[in-house]
């Protein structure tokens, strides 16, 4: 059964790793000048938004998401709205973090929140795809021993890679290199989504590697 799983969560991590790249290629062809550092804004939304249409197309396909006991159209409506709604806080939520970390609270308003989108987009969009609305079930996963499936596994491994990629990309902010990737927030959005690739990678090998040793409670 784990391989069956494995081989599945694999599959959708390349398909993602492919959005990473397609979002970072397809700008090429429609902005002029384009390129990661001068019109860095295109990149991340184009990234952003490549990442969120494949994470919703491929779970959706596979179905991970947990299933529903009500079908009715009200229902899934009120669903839709609550995921929106989610996803905004988070973006609130990792625009706070991000201010409080020290980025400027003002000047480059935009910049700090498109980060925010892009982090809520690796992280918490995935949440939603793979969890539904559920915070209890969020908290349940990312609790001690939380994992019940080598999906929740995936997400715990890519959530932490994208968030520590992130902050490990602000670091050379500060120092005087006077680079162009250490404008606010390229290299914390590089990181992020370098961290990200880092755990879609990272994810299938580590549990393929600890499969006999992994042991998930039943739901």
């Amino acid at each position: 059964m784990y391989e069956v799983e494995i081989r599945g969560m694999a599959s959708a991590h390349a398909l993602l790793a492919g959005s990473v790249l397609v979002g970072s290629l397809m700008p090429a062809f429609t902005v002029d000048n384009f390129s990661v550092y001068g019109t860095h804004l295109v990149w991340l939304f184009s990234v952003s938004g490549c990442v969120a249409l494949v994470s919703i197309a491929v779970f959706w396909l596979l179905g991970v998401s947990p299933p529903t006991k009500k079908n009715t159209l009200s229902y899934k409506l009120s669903r839709l709205v609550r995921s929106g709604v989610y996803f905004l806080l988070s973006c609130l939520f990792f625009h706070i973090v991000v201010v409080l970390y020290g980025a400027p609270l003002l000047e480059s308003a935009l910049e700090t929140f498109s980060l925010a989108v892009l982090l809520s987009t690796l992280t918490t969009l995935r949440c939603l795809c793979m969890l539904g609305p559920n915070v209890q079930a969020w908290i349940r996963v990312f609790s001690r021993d939380g994992a019940m499936s080598v999906w929740d596994t995936s997400l715990q491994i890519t959530t932490g890679c994208s968030v520590v990629g992130a902050w490990l990309g602000a670091f050379p902010i500060p120092l005087d290199w006077d680079r162009p990737w250490q404008v606010w927030p390229i290299s914390c959005s590089l990181g992020a989504t370098g961290g990200f690739l880092t755990g879609l990678l990272a994810a299938p090998i580590w549990i393929r590697w600890h499969r006999k040793q992994l042991t998930y409670k039943l739901k």
